[in-house]
């Protein structure tokens, strides 16, 4: 499984709490969950490229709703040799084939929950006090890992539509940069206006400590 990010001991900042005050007093603090869909400020995260003084100011997923619909179509997949087997037409076949058959249809079954779920769990978005990472999830083998420096980025932008996404509170946050990659998107990540707004407070600050030459 790939090696996206490491839960290790809690990196312990000084300035860690006066960070948090000094520019998110309004943003609540998350619980640390591995299956969460927002951890804000997680001092026992890191990632493969992070730096040793860098601090996670952010870490998204896709919202946890956004999982249902596959979900709904996993439990169906299992659920379904159990309701056609009980069908008149299937009994003159042979058990061993219908046992090979069930085997088959949850082996692929299983396949599906499992690739819909890492899809979701390893497609991340974090954003440090440095920059911001994109990371794309394909398969076991292959991702694809694209960032920008924070001091790159030239605006930001959210929108949230829908019955759904209002009920929920998630959202997509669009991010323009002057790097390579010249747009990140955030998509259906949850509290999408609070997260805009740590991401201008930290371009803000960047501006700040460029203006007033101060290194972090």
């Amino acid at each position: 499984m790939p090696d996206i990010f490491i839960s290790k001991k809690p990196i312990v900042h000084p300035d860690t709490n006066k960070y948090k005050k000094a520019l998110y007093k309004d943003l609540p603090t998350q619980i640390h969950n591995p299956l969460s869909a927002i951890m804000f400020c997680p001092e026992n995260l890191k990632f493969e490229t992070m730096d040793n003084e860098e601090k996670v100011v952010l870490f998204l997923r896709k919202h946890w709703i956004t999982n249902v619909p596959w979900v709904v179509t996993a439990v169906i997949l299992f659920l379904i040799p159990s309701l056609v087997m009980g069908l008149s037409i299937f009994e003159g076949v042979p058990k061993n084939f219908l046992f090979i058959f069930s085997l088959i249809w949850y082996l692929i079954s299983t396949a599906y929950f499992l690739e819909s779920f890492l899809t979701w769990f390893f497609n991340v978005y974090i954003v440090t006090d440095e920059r911001i990472v994109d990371v794309d999830f394909f398969n076991l083998i292959y991702k694809e890992v694209s960032d920008a420096s924070i001091d790159k980025i030239q605006d930001v932008t959210y929108k949230m539509g829908g019955v759904v996404r209002t009920l929920f509170n998630y959202g997509d946050v669009l991010i323009q940069t002057a790097s390579e990659v010249p747009n990140f998107e955030f998509l259906a990540v949850p509290k999408p206006d609070q997260v805009a707004k740590v991401l201008q407070d930290l371009r803000i600050e960047e501006q700040v400590e460029a203006i007033e030459g101060r290194v972090r």
